[in-house]
């Protein structure tokens, strides 16, 4: 429940006029009150960090941190995998489940009972 005084026509509007010069001296000292100070001493400018050299990396096989060295050497070893098949890479009896597996999947879709 609120109540509401009338003032008059004259005292309305100093009224107004007092309520508008409080909150414009009051509103700019609430705004720098809450903002954070962005620029602080620790942190490093992106520019700094985007020209940072890595010297650590993680593995992309399982995760483990490697060094720079390491890393390059994995790499490497990875890239001279490129050329060969991965039928080569994979054993003979997995390749045979492979190949069975993907026949299944095959007469599944004429034969829909099958398990």
């Amino acid at each position: 429940m609120t109540y509401q005084i009338d003032w008059g026509v004259k005292s309305k509007s100093i009224a107004t006029l007092l309520s508008l010069q409080l909150t414009s001296l009051i509103l700019p000292l609430q705004i720098l009150a809450t903002t954070p100070n962005l620029a602080t001493e620790e942190d490093i400018p992106e520019e700094v960090l985007r020209a940072e050299i890595y010297t650590d990396a993680r593995s992309p096989i399982d995760g483990k941190k490697l060094t720079a060295a390491e890393y390059v050497e994995l790499m490497e070893n990875l890239r001279s995998l490129d050329g060969i098949p991965p039928e080569d890479l994979v054993n003979p009896k997995i390749q045979e489940v492979i190949g069975l597996l993907k026949l299944r999947k095959f007469l599944k879709q004429f034969i829909p009972f099958i398990p």
